[in-house]
């Protein structure tokens, strides 16, 4: 399960003007055609995909259950991949 939240850098409580600003910085960041990197339009779809998600408040809310869900029913994988997120962000 992906963290769209750590996709845009933001906490999980970030109101809906941060998630934009967040994008928008991310976005210009990785646009492909501002950034030569071979993975910027892998990343620029997640950002996207991020965006999409968390300026929804439906879809919001229904994948907050699910990360909490995760937590609850599989926490050795939700905390793997908590970590692995995390640390990887962190290298780059």
């Amino acid at each position: 399960m992906k963290d769209y939240y750590a996709v845009l850098g933001i906490e999980v409580d970030a109101s809906l003007p941060l998630i934009k600003s967040a994008y928008r910085r991310k976005a210009s960041q990785f646009h492909p055609d501002k950034n030569d990197s071979p993975d910027a339009p892998i990343k620029f779809r997640e950002i996207q995909e991020a965006y999409d998600l968390l300026s929804d408040a439906g879809k919001r809310q229904a994948h907050d259950e699910n990360r909490r869900r995760s937590l609850i029913e599989n926490p050795l994988e939700a905390a793997q991949d908590i970590w692995h997120t995390y640390i990887h962000k962190v290298l780059q």
